[in-house]
């Protein structure tokens, strides 16, 4: 078997469906949030609409884990690593309080900013242990996993399309509040 790598995942399907849907997901969102960065010192709707889109990636993720994904490993894991899956569940608690303030705010300020920089830094935090602990333990499951994935895969595709988030949809788009932006700051910061 091929070693498995836990971060960047190329095209190979080594791992199991549900593990490779998170590991995506888990990478988008990363890109997400450097693009955030990079516009730090941008327009406010430009970081407005890239924030917006780090909390409807991050509600449609955390809750298809918390649906599908979570229960499965209740029922698959050993009471011993059952806090892992608790911890990741108080981190999900942790960061939809942040999104939602995030989503509730009306200034793009330092404050906004600091929010968004939190919140990724929870992210992060709760991606390493997902993927270095969690998946770790349940890789070897691949059948399962495979089969959960399909429905993993299913539900999130519902939960994009009541969102009205396209799976592919740039952050930049003028959904975020109306006015237009200049063409630089579309190509700005964009793959």
């Amino acid at each position: 078997m091929p070693t498995k790598s836990k971060r960047g995942g190329g095209g190979s399907r080594s791992q199991p469906l549900a593990i490779e849907l998170l590991e995506s997901d888990h990478r988008k969102v990363e890109g997400l949030f450097e693009q955030y960065e990079a516009e730090k010192e941008g327009e406010e709707e430009t970081r407005r609409a890239i924030a917006q889109r780090i909390c409807g990636e991050l509600t449609v993720h955390a809750q298809v884990e918390e649906e599908l994904f979570y229960p499965w490993l209740r029922e698959n894991l050993d009471d011993d690593d059952m806090e892992m899956v608790e911890e990741a569940q108080v981190e999900h608690n942790s960061a939809k309080d942040l999104i939602a303030q995030i989503e509730a705010a009306t200034e793009v300020d330092e404050v906004f900013d600091a929010k968004v920089k939190v919140l990724s830094e929870y992210i992060k935090h709760h991606v390493k242990e997902e993927e270095n602990e969690i998946f770790e333990e349940v890789a070897d499951k691949k059948e399962e996993l495979d089969e959960l994935g399909q429905e993993m895969a299913a539900r999130k595709a519902e939960l994009m399309e009541e969102l009205g988030l396209a799976e592919d949809e740039e952050p930049m788009p003028a959904k975020a509040g109306g006015k237009g932006k200049s063409q630089g700051d579309s190509a700005r910061g964009s793959r």
